[in-house]
């Protein structure tokens, strides 16, 4: 796919290299405005009980699955921003295509917060066929995000001339495994969920953003690291 391409030559010619890193500061500060609407919509899920009196810390307790689907989403989203800076930051020219690219992955992750509200909500009811419909709605959605991140980190990898020349070419192709461990991840936990307890698939949930933390710096870099020579 050639995507963008001329969009970015067009931009070359027409503004060179400050215009283009211009872009590129535009593109990061807009999806930090949306990552930070995503996680304030997150919060907005957690209500307080309404009880008679005396009966606050019961109902505070009962409500662990809005608290569980709120911790791993807000870890999800918190990571993506994480991962999405760590990508920008090896960025040096910008256009059409990697802006498409990079609105795939905002569209996706703005979904969580309804899919939060679904999972927090058939779990507090314990109706185990809403239960197991609001793992798949989640998991679908990570599939969807991890495939967005995929597609930005195939398309980088394709664009040497959009990348920072001090930056090794064996990064992004790196990141699209993670990508893929994404998509591997999610339809195991749909599965999970649907064969035994819809409980499991939470897990693996809130274990796959711990796996984006660990490698947050990137699995080449973490390889390059372990080296002797490194």
């Amino acid at each position: 796919m050639n995507i963008g391409r001329g969009s970015d030559d067009e931009g070359r010619a027409g503004g060179g290299g400050p215009f283009l890193r211009s872009e590129t500061s535009r593109l990061l500060a807009f999806s930090d405005g949306v990552f930070a609407i995503v996680i304030t919509l997150l919060v907005l899920d957690l209500q307080p009980p309404r009880v008679g009196r005396g009966q606050m810390l019961h109902a505070l307790v009962e409500q662990w699955p809005a608290y569980l689907a709120y911790v791993t989403s807000y870890v999800f989203v918190a990571v993506s921003w994480v991962n999405h800076r760590s990508a920008l930051a090896r960025v040096a020219n910008s256009g059409k295509g990697l802006q498409g690219y990079n609105l795939g992955v905002l569209f996706t992750t703005a979904l969580l917060p309804f899919t939060t509200s679904i999972v927090s909500q058939a779990v507090r009811q314990g109706d185990r066929a809403d239960e197991r419909t609001a793992v798949a709605l989640y998991g679908l959605v990570g599939i969807l995000l991890s495939m967005s991140w995929l597609g930005l980190y195939h398309y980088l990898t394709r664009r040497d001339d959009l990348i920072d020349p001090a930056v090794s070419r064996g990064f992004f192709p790196e990141e699209r495994k993670r990508a893929a461990v994404g998509i591997l991840g999610y339809a195991l936990a749909v599965l999970v969920g649907f064969v035994t307890q819809p409980l499991f698939a939470l897990v693996i949930f809130l274990l796959l953003p711990i796996f984006y933390i660990l490698t947050s710096s990137g699995l080449y870099e973490l390889r390059r690291l372990r080296r002797p020579d490194g």
